[in-house]
Formats: structure tokens, C-alpha cells, sequence
């Protein structure tokens, strides 16, 4: 089997962040949420990889290279324009061929894995798998109706949903699936849906079956979505200091501290991860929070939050919670009084607090 992960999409929930960086590269426990998926498809046993992008292809390159690291083999396929997940397989087919393959939402996070899901299809004769999810939102999503145990019908954000059973962004299919994208047209919104090409296999015919993931998923297309997904990776992470800790500061639970990094005359409450060279000096790091690579916390308190590569934050008087914080921002004191603070922040910002 192949994968075919889809990165593409502009990240409209989570600007001003992708303004200047994928949605898929931002990081969850410090390490991008499309390198969950990668690692997803490795652990299934499917290791030939294609991955669809726009506008940001070239970062997604930088960052997964050739996918050795991750012990596959990728290769990479312009999508010049986001015209929908049905148009991201259709013009993926010269590398699908007729192999069978699995269909992962770059942004879409599966804390369990997919193993057992990928190794049912695999050894069967359906022609497509989907995977679903019961939300308490399923207007916000394509959602999935059944009857008698058998896929009946899907359909693309409901009004008025007939089920709650959301479908999820994994899917796996053969080469049928290459008719439905050439035959169904674009919605209304201008795009080719991967509901519509999943609804025309049942409309012909087709075997499509349907299983439940029953564990945490996400779709982390906002910004509590980063954070939750953020929370659940450090609840599995266990303790691990390869940096320096100084004897003024305290390590309480579950904390990993990085090569490089130091902690000095602080106290951080795990789950926590800091990053490597990150530098965290008289501050506060509380639960489920992620500091990245080369970054300074000074003076400050900081909990449930997200804090990307090469930010600083110092000398802030009360506590930034939830928040997720991009590249190279700035967070300093300034001369007013702050009463509190929540920040979505873009790569390269700058932010006087008073």
C-alpha cells in the first residue's frame, strides 16, 4: 500500500500563523502535527509516501526532506491551487497507480494510530474504508449515515446533520477511486469533495465500509484544537533531563528537557517539554505546555499553551495561558497594566505588554 498525505488548504482558523508557515508544520509537543501522520503511516507498514501542497510546498520540503528520517521514501506533488481533497488524489494518480493507498489529512491528528485500520483494508476486499468520528459538532463536518450496518450516504457539512458520526480525514481506498474524481463536479464552494467521490462509490456499487475510531481525534484546524491535541501528546510523554537544571529551580512530574537546554532558578510543572537551546530563567512553565527550540522565557509564567522556535518572553506580571505563540515572536513588559492575556501570535511578532 501507498500513502498520500494532503497538505495543501490555507489555514484560514488559524491566521495570522500561516500566514507565513504551513498549518501542517505547526508543532504539537514540539514536533510538527504533519510528522504525527508521517509516523502514523511508517507504524502501519505503508512507507511509500506522496505528499500533495500549494503555496507551501517548498516548506513542507525543508522539513520532511526525503522522508528517510522517518524510514520512508516521499515523494512530492504541486497542487497549483486548493481545489478540493478529491482534486488533491485525483492528481495523484501517476503516483498511486493502481495500488491500493491511504488518504491522511495532513492536519488531523490520531493519538492511537491507524495501525489496525490500515491492516483490515489491507486484507480485504472493500473498495474504500472511512473512518468516523461521534462529535458533538457534525454540522461542521462531513458526516456519514447508515443503515442496517451498511454506508448509505455522506454528506459535506449538513444543516441539519441526520448523525453525529463525523467522518474523519483518513481514508483508504483502491484505484475506483479515480473514476469518482474524474466524474463528480465541483461544489459550490468551487472544489472537488472527498464526500461527493466517496458518494459516488456507493451510488455504483462499490464495497465502502465504515469503522469508528473510538480513541481521540482532532482536526486541528484551530487554535484549541493545537492545544488539545498539544494536551494529549505530553499526558503520554515520561521524564527525561538531557539538559541542565540548576539547584534553584524544581522539575515536578512528567518533564522533558532538551539537550542544551537549561532551566534556571524556575519551577516547571509537567507534562511539559522543553526544547533544545531553550533557555528558561526565574519563570514558570506550567501543565501541558511546549516550549520550543531556542527560545527564552525570563521572568514569566507560562501554562497550557504552545510556544514555537526562536520567542522570547520576558518580564511578563501575570500568567499567559492558553495560547499558541509563533516563530521569532517578542513578548515584553511595557509600561501600562495588563489585566490578562490570550494570544493567537504570527511568525516574526512583536508585543509590549503592559
Amino acid at each position: 500500500m501507498k500513502g498520500l498525505i494532503l497538505s495543501g488548504g490555507k489555514g484560514t482558523r488559524l491566521r495570522p500563523l500561516t500566514y507565513t508557515a504551513a498549518k501542517q508544520l505547526v508543532p504539537v509537543a514540539n514536533k510538527p502535527v504533519l510528522f504525527y501522520a508521517i509516523e502514523n503511516l511508517v507504524e502501519a507498514g505503508v512507507t511509500e509516501l506522496g505528499i500533495v501542497a500549494g503555496d507551501t510546498i517548498d516548506q513542507i520540503r525543508a522539513a520532511v526532506g526525503d522522508g528517510s528520517r522517518f524510514g520512508a521514501r516521499v515523494t512530492y506533488i504541486d497542487q497549483a491551487a486548493p481545489l478540493g481533497l478529491a482534486h488533491g488524489v485525483k492528481i495523484a494518480e501517476s503516483f498511486l497507480g493502481n495500488d491500493r493507498f491511504v488518504l491522511f489529512l495532513g492536519d488531523n491528528f490520531i493519538r492511537e494510530g491507524v495501525v489496525e485500520f490500515v491492516r483490515e483494508f489491507a486484507e480485504s476486499d472493500a473498495n474504500a474504508t472511512i473512518l468516523l468520528h461521534k462529535v458533538p459538532n457534525p454540522q461542521a463536518f462531513g458526516v456519514a449515515e447508515i443503515e442496517g450496518g451498511r454506508l448509505v450516504r455522506v454528506v459535506e457539512k449538513p444543516k441539519e446533520p441526520k448523525t453525529d458520526l463525523a467522518i474523519v480525514g483518513i481514508y483508504m481506498f483502491d484505484h475506483h477511486v479515480f473514476a469518482a474524481t474524474k466524474a463528480i463536479k465541483p461544489s459550490t464552494r468551487g472544489e472537488l469533495e472527498i464526500t461527493d467521490a466517496i458518494q459516488y462509490l456507493v451510488d455504483s456499487g462499490f464495497n465502502v465500509q465504515a469503522r469508528t475510531v473510538t480513541g481521540w481525534w482532532i482536526d486541528t484546524g484551530k487554535m484549541s484544537d493545537m492545544l488539545e491535541a498539544n494536551r494529549l501528546v505530553l499526558e503520554t510523554i515520561d521524564q527525561r533531563i538531557d539538559g541542565l537544571v540548576d539547584e534553584g529551580s524544581e522539575i515536578d512530574g512528567r518533564v522533558q528537557v532538551a539537550k542544551g537546554a537549561e532551566v534556571i532558578n524556575s519551577v516547571i510543572r509537567g507534562p511539559a517539554v522543553i526544547g533544545e537551546r531553550a533557555r528558561i530563567v526565574d519563570s514558570y512553565i506550567g501543565p501541558f505546555t511546549s516550549i520550543d527550540h531556542d527560545c527564552l522565557v525570563q521572568q514569566a509564567e507560562i501554562e497550557h499553551s504552545i510556544v514555537m522556535e526562536n520567542s522570547r518572553i520576558v518580564n511578563i506580571p501575570h500568567r499567559i495561558e492558553d495560547s499558541l505563540i509563533g516563530r521569532h515572536v517578542e513578548i515584553n513588559h511595557s509600561p501600562k497594566k495588563p489585566r490578562g492575556y490570550t494570544f493567537l501570535l504570527g511568525d516574526f511578532s512583536r508585543v509590549g505588554i503592559d
